[in-house]
């Protein structure tokens, strides 16, 4: 489980370390910076599969997702004493990314491309990267590192093995220098974090693909925009908890039963409920119902991931559906370690009755502060 997750240098992410739970939710007013931690722990199981510089160039590069506040932040400016202005910058402008789980941590630092002549100067680069063991990181802990192009691990006996010397600076040593048996801890971590799962932006509009009629195959893990419901169902219903998905539904659509119809290789969604003489095909499902629909999906998969991040599940959800998602969010909890990004008061408080621990964001000074928990030991990997 991941007990600690760090970013600094994020968009309003100045500096954050917080604890994670078995569930966790965070929370808050529109720009206090959900998305942007959302995003940030996209970006650290993007790393391990070699796609993080592409998705921060997808962003606008790396100038436009840094913290563009000042690199220190005074106690006159917090209390409006002063305007907040820069002062002169002492270290090095970095982007930087890490968690600690139970055996585990892992840290990247992602800065400015020394000039040159390549036409992709405009690249981050990961100037060091670094792997623990234990919640914090030391100088007594560190099983295997990266700065600039050279990568070395921790072997039987202690020395150092050089895995690699010379790493071009847009490729991580998570996907470079993994090996069975040089440094099986890196290839652990790196799977851990490929299996990493994140839903947000399962499809519900009249053209989602979910909504038709599409070829099925076995599907355990369902896909990012849903289109594979269908699939996902039966494959529920023949090798998965079809009870606790059935029970999941009537729960939030009393007297309702899903069903999945087949036409030769062709596999659809139809839903019965009470009082309508025929089912209603997913393309007559509302926005809601459809989306209840691929949440139950996701979560009871026959294959449940260590880590699984929703990011505004409750979108076009009637507030009569929050209580039932609550509950098979936090069911979903008992194989799962789930965080929920959520701007819904009312999901918050029913996640956090049953049991959640609960992060509620805001805005000071321009950076995101998070109150009530002290943040757990950290420290960042040097250049």
């Amino acid at each position: 489980m991941i007990l600690t997750l760090a970013v600094s240098g994020y968009r309003s992410l100045r500096d954050i370390v917080l604890p994670l739970d078995r569930l966790t939710v965070v929370t808050g007013a529109n720009g206090t910076g959900k998305s942007s931690l959302y995003r940030a722990l996209r970006l650290l199981a993007e790393v391990a599969q070699g796609r993080a510089i592409g998705s921060l160039a997808a962003e606008g590069g790396l100038g436009s997702t840094l913290w563009a506040g000042p690199e220190t932040i005074s106690r006159a400016m917090h209390r409006g004493e002063v305007a907040v202005q820069g002062t002169v910058r002492k270290d090095r402008v970095a982007l930087k990314l890490g968690f600690a789980a139970d055996d585990y941590g892992y840290a990247v630092d992602l800065g400015l491309p020394v000039a040159g002549a390549s036409a992709f100067a405009q690249d981050p680069e990961i100037k060091t990267e670094a792997v623990w063991v234990g919640e914090c990181l030391n100088r007594h802990n560190v099983i295997a590192e990266r700065t600039n192009t050279l990568v070395r691990a921790r072997g039987d006996k202690g020395a150092w093995l050089h895995l690699a010397t010379g790493l071009p600076p847009y490729d991580s040593m998570m996907t470079h220098a993994a090996d069975a048996a040089t440094a099986p801890e890196l290839l652990t971590l790196r799977d851990r974090m490929r299996a990493w799962r994140f839903y947000d932006h399962l499809r519900t509009d009249r053209e989602a693909p979910a909504r038709r009629a599409r070829v099925g195959t076995r599907t355990p893990v369902l896909a990012g925009d849903g289109a594979d419901l269908a699939a996902a169902i039966q494959t529920i219903r023949e090798v998965g908890d079809h009870v606790a998905f059935d029970t999941a539904i009537a729960d939030a659509f009393p007297g309702a039963l899903v069903e999945v119809v087949r036409n030769e290789a062709l596999f659809a969604v139809q839903m019965r409920q009470h009082g309508l003489l025929r089912p209603l095909g997913a393309a007559e499902l509302s926005d809601g119902t459809l989306r209840f629909l691929l949440l139950a999906a996701a979560l009871l998969t026959p294959r449940p991931p260590e880590l699984m991040v929703l990011n505004e599940p409750e979108t076009s959800l009637h507030p009569d559906l929050i209580a039932p998602l609550a509950r098979l969010i936090a069911a979903a909890a008992r194989t799962s370690q789930l965080v929920v990004v959520s701007h819904s008061a009312a999901l918050a408080a029913a996640l956090d009755a049953e049991g959640a621990l609960t992060h509620d964001l805001r805005k000071a000074t321009g950076e995101t502060v998070i109150d009530g928990h002290a943040p757990p030991p950290w420290a960042w990997p040097k250049r």
